[in-house]
Order: structure tokens, then C-alpha cells, then sequence
């Protein structure tokens, strides 16, 4: 009889592993990740769990509240060095000004993947495009080992490889512009990232990160959340220029007038 519970549980993992997921293929064999994606989480007004909250701008009420959110931080900590917490504390007490999305500045990887809106996936032999709705932000995804990061960017240098149906790509030479949401969590010049995509359904992906800043934390800590496939018949990146919507904001008298 106690055979029984081993056998069982033998004939589970077979058939769990029988029925793994296996994604179709582009014409060059790989994982086809073609398509608008998107995440629906709150990471983007905090990483890390939270609750509702009234926001940076309190005159707006509701429009402006901040919606509550489960967090994307496996095991909740963000190892911050003694010194970066107070850097972040600060920033978040200065946020309503300081956060570079009210200017409109580039969201920087991993956020450009969790804000609240889409983006979409192009895939070729040699590199894979992503766009992204927010800025009309682009990487390029070089799939063809192309060296050290000639110079820092808002976006970084991105450096892809296929470890079975897993997408892995090496994040380098981003700037220390960036945030990771509207909390004022923060990185320096020296981050690096390591983002995994794995298909886990016809219209979902697992997403990973694993986010490592020698100057800013202690230890390498990781993200992780799904990307959903927008199926609309009529999907597609709608233009999101902000850099207007900033103008009043960086410029105040000196901004561009409207024509009358």
C-alpha cells in the first residue's frame, strides 16, 4: 500500500511534464513571441506590495489615487545598501517632481515592460524589436553577441540568447536616469539585468529579472509576474507622445505656446 502515494505522484509529474506547455515556432525554430504584450500589475506606482494611497497630487481625488498592488519582488525586500535607502526614502518624498516619467524621459528595462501599457514583440533571425507604446521607446534585442555597451542609454544594450523556449536577454549600459516606479526605488549606472520570457501559454509569458547594482544594493534580488497577449482583432500600438504633456511641468513660461 505505501507504493501507492509513490506511483501516484510518479504518474503526476509524468503527465505534467508530458503536458508542458510547447509554443510554436518562427520560421527559424524558436519560440514565437510575435505580438502586443502587457502586464497587469500596479509595479509601476510600486514594485513592492502596497496599499491604496492617496498619490502625489491629492486635489485630484480619485483620478490621481494610487491603486493598491501584490508586488513584483520575490520575497518583498529590495537589499538596499544603508546608504541607497536613505537616497530612496528621499526620492520618494520628492517624488511628485523627481520621478523621471513625469518628464517623459525613456522608462528605462525592467519598467518599460510593467507600465500600464503595451508593447509589442518583432522577431527575426538575428534581433528581436521591441516597442513600446509609452514614449515611443525601441530596443533592439541583438542576437548576435555584440559586444560591451559602446555607451550608456536610457534603454541600455541588449544582448539575446535562446536557452530552450526561454528568450534570455543581458541588460547593460543603461545611465542612472531611470527609476524602477513612482516610489523612488532606484538604480545606479552600474545596473545590470538579466530578463527570461518563457512562454506559458498561447497567450501568456513568464517574465523574470534578475537586477544586480553593486553600488546600490547588496545582493542580486529578482522580479517576476506574467505578460498577457492583447487577442483583439484590431490590436496595435496607438501613439503615446508625452513629451508635450511634460512641457509644463520642465519648462513652466518658457514652454511652446499653442498656435492661435
Amino acid at each position: 500500500m505505501k507504493l501507492l502515494p509513490v506511483l501516484l505522484l510518479t504518474s503526476l509529474t509524468a503527465l505534467a511534464q508530458n503536458n508542458a506547455y510547447k509554443a510554436p515556432r518562427d520560421g527559424y525554430g524558436h519560440p514565437n513571441l510575435n505580438g502586443i504584450w502587457q502586464a497587469m500589475t500596479a509595479a509601476n506606482w510600486d514594485i513592492q506590495g502596497h496599499a491604496a494611497g492617496p498619490g502625489t497630487v491629492a486635489a485630484l481625488g480619485a483620478i490621481g489615487a494610487e491603486p493598491p498592488g501584490l508586488g513584483i519582488v520575490e520575497g518583498e525586500e529590495i537589499p538596499y545598501l544603508p546608504a541607497a535607502l536613505e537616497q530612496k526614502k528621499k526620492n520618494f518624498a520628492g517624488r511628485a517632481k523627481l520621478d523621471p516619467e513625469l518628464k517623459c524621459y525613456m522608462p528605462g528595462v525592467p519598467r518599460a515592460n510593467y507600465m500600464p501599457y503595451p508593447f509589442q514583440i518583432t522577431q527575426s533571425k538575428d534581433a528581436i524589436l521591441f516597442t513600446y507604446e509609452y514614449a515611443g521607446a525601441l530596443r533592439t534585442i541583438n542576437m548576435t553577441n555584440p559586444g560591451p555597451a559602446p555607451i550608456d542609454s536610457w534603454m541600455g544594450w541588449s544582448a539575446g540568447k535562446w536557452e530552450g523556449d526561454t528568450l534570455v536577454i543581458d541588460v547593460t549600459g543603461m545611465n542612472d536616469q531611470t527609476w524602477f516606479d513612482r516610489a523612488g526605488n532606484f538604480h545606479s549606472d552600474a545596473l545590470h539585468v538579466v530578463e527570461r520570457y518563457t512562454p506559458r501559454s498561447a497567450d501568456t509569458l513568464l517574465y523574470e529579472a534578475t537586477i544586480e547594482d553593486k553600488n546600490v544594493f547588496s545582493k542580486p534580488w529578482k522580479i517576476s509576474y506574467p505578460l498577457y497577449r492583447h487577442v483583439e482583432k484590431n490590436a496595435q500600438l496607438l501613439e503615446f507622445k508625452c513629451v508635450e504633456f511634460a512641457e509644463e511641468l520642465m519648462y513652466g513660461p518658457l514652454r511652446k505656446q499653442p498656435s492661435k
